[in-house]
């Protein structure tokens, strides 16, 4: 399942993690990329412009993960995150893969200058991540994830609004899962 994944091993366990709820990407090549910094978020997913126009059973992506997590100006290596928290935020990311993975590339262009242009857009598409990650028996990991922004009084509060406005509630994410578990 991993001789098509690129994993740091920094986090290495918690990536193995998350893709262990996805067993639909085992074939998908994916590579998690450390960078010291992302601007507007933490963890990123999107498909390697170069295999853009490939056919989508052999499209490529990967998920960009900012290895020093600046908040409010107390810098925080990834690795001294909870693991639920790592495994939740990786775990929303293949969310994305998968919706990803059911686009045709015209269509993916389409998401993504939406994605940059319209806040609904972007809702919308952060609560699919969101609800594919927990109907993949996730909800946990999200919620940890949800919750550790939230309640972390240093993370910036115009991020935390960010979260809030375009991601979906500890309340929400507790209502899917109880509708899965009653599936």
């Amino acid at each position: 399942m991993m001789n098509n994944k690129k994993i740091p091993n920094i986090i290495s366990e918690e990536i193995k993690i998350a893709l262990s709820h996805y067993p639909e990407l085992k074939d998908v090549e994916i590579q998690f990329e450390l960078k010291p910094f992302l601007r507007k978020s933490f963890m990123k997913a999107q498909p390697k412009i170069s295999s853009l126009f490939s056919p989508k059973q052999k499209r490529k992506y990967v998920i960009i993960i900012s290895s020093v997590f600046d908040i409010n100006g107390q810098r925080l290596p990834i690795q001294e995150l909870p693991k639920e928290v790592i495994i939740g935020w990786v775990g929303h990311e293949l969310g994305h893969i998968i919706d990803y993975t059911n686009r045709n590339s015209f269509n993916l262009i389409i998401f993504g200058i939406c994605y940059v242009l319209s806040s609904r857009y972007t809702k919308r598409a952060e609560r699919t991540a969101d609800t594919y990650a927990i109907t993949h028996q996730m909800g946990n990991y999200i919620l940890s994830t949800k919750k550790f922004i939230l309640d972390n009084g240093n993370f910036p509060e115009i991020y935390r609004k960010r979260i809030k406005r375009l991601y979906l509630s500890p309340d929400e994410i507790l209502q899917i899962v109880k509708k899965e578990e009653s599936l």
